[in-house]
């Protein structure tokens, strides 16, 4: 039975991956930030443990439970939890920023450094690391999330490069809009980190960004797809014999990755700032 251990599986992205590759017969390891969240998918039949990428000691003590559980093996990684802090670059705290890069970027890559030993061992593995549509290009009041996966899509390509010949696999999902609880919980880190009120875009701020976080949930965008499209990319990505780099997940992936190879930057930059 191939072994994967997955973050973020309360809901979303995470979720639905976790529950459609067991039914396909992976062992998944599902695993979520908090505990009450482990208890519910244990109940539901799925193998669940604490793991948050802010705190070092549960990724080391998620590894060692997944690695006691599978005699020391492990056949894919899926890094999949995130979260955004929407703002204005000049409004976001550097505290904000570190915490962001956290959860982001140096969490998971603890994790990926932790399994790829194992994997260089048994002669095999596959890392997949969700992006995002924001790691390919930058739109406004995003600062902090585009950062930390601009920075994830340069790590993540440079381990692809240094993993050649060791049978290890590095793969890039890059999701556009999903129908997840993403929003919800953004909402949560806008109301703690941004002063918006005192900022000196208090006004672009509640003709823009307010009304678009606080906007009906009833309101998806007209691009936004089911996580169970990221999900088909994913197991592409783990069953192929040779995986792609990069899998584009919804329409405004692809567009922003043409885009990037066809229009001149002042263009790109005329768009995305009415964006």
């Amino acid at each position: 039975m191939r072994s994967i251990l997955i973050t973020g599986c309360s809901s979303g992205i995470g979720y639905d991956a976790a529950r459609t590759l067991a039914g396909k017969g992976w062992r998944v390891f599902a695993t979520c930030r908090a505990e009450e969240d482990c208890a519910r998918l244990e109940a539901e039949g799925m193998e669940s443990f604490r793991l948050d990428y802010e705190t070092p000691e549960t990724i080391e003590a998620a590894v060692e439970t997944t690695l006691e559980r599978t005699g020391g093996t492990l056949d894919a990684l899926f890094n999949n939890g995130a979260y955004a802090i929407p703002g204005a670059v000049e409004d976001l705290p550097v505290a904000a920023l570190r915490q962001n890069f956290e959860a982001n970027l140096f969490g998971s890559h603890d994790l990926t450094r932790r399994v790829i030993p194992v994997m260089r061992a048994q002669g095999h593995g596959r890392i997949v690391q969700c992006s995002s549509v924001l790691g390919l290009q930058a739109m406004p009041w995003r600062g902090s999330y585009n950062a930390t996966k601009f920075a994830l899509e340069g790590l993540t390509d440079t381990l692809r490069l240094e993993m050649r010949g060791t049978g290890i696999d590095v793969i890039l999902i890059e999701p556009g809009p999903i129908r997840t609880a993403f929003r919800r919980n953004a909402r949560k880190q806008f109301d703690r980190w941004i002063d918006w009120e005192n900022s000196a875009r208090a006004d672009q701020y509640r003709a823009t960004l307010v009304k678009r976080l606080y906007a009906a949930e009833t309101a998806p965008d007209r691009f936004e797809q089911g996580c169970e499209a990221v999900t088909r990319k994913l197991i592409r990505a783990l069953e192929a014999p040779r995986p792609r780099a990069h899998y584009y997940v919804t329409t405004p992936t692809y567009i922003a990755a043409a885009a990037r190879r066809f229009l001149p930057q002042r263009l790109i930059d005329v768009i995305m700032s009415r964006m």
